[in-house]
């Protein structure tokens, strides 16, 4: 699904003009973006969490060459669904 699927879904279900629409995802989106660069945790009821961590740098292997390597710190995103969100899945 992309994000012009979504503004078309939200679009017969809501009953807003598409610009609105488009407006509205884009807002949510920037917000969820904007709160997850500054490292917090977004919960959705219902549909999960994501959680942005730190790792920290390591050593690591090249597999092709087998020459080690430094791998960087970082941060990354983690998503766990919410148990209603497996149920929904998984029937």
């Amino acid at each position: 699904m992309t994000k012009v699927d979504i503004i078309s879904n939200v679009y017969e279900k809501v009953g807003f003009s598409k610009k609105e629409v488009a407006r509205l995802v884009d807002t949510v989106f920037s917000i969820i973006k904007e709160v997850l660069e500054e490292g917090e945790m977004i919960k959705i009821s219902g549909f999960g969490n994501f959680v942005v961590k730190d790792k920290k740098a390591r050593r690591g292997r090249n597999p092709q060459t087998g020459k080690e390597i430094e791998i960087s710190a970082r941060r990354i995103l983690t998503f766990k669904p919410s148990q209603s969100l497996k149920k929904a899945i998984n029937s």
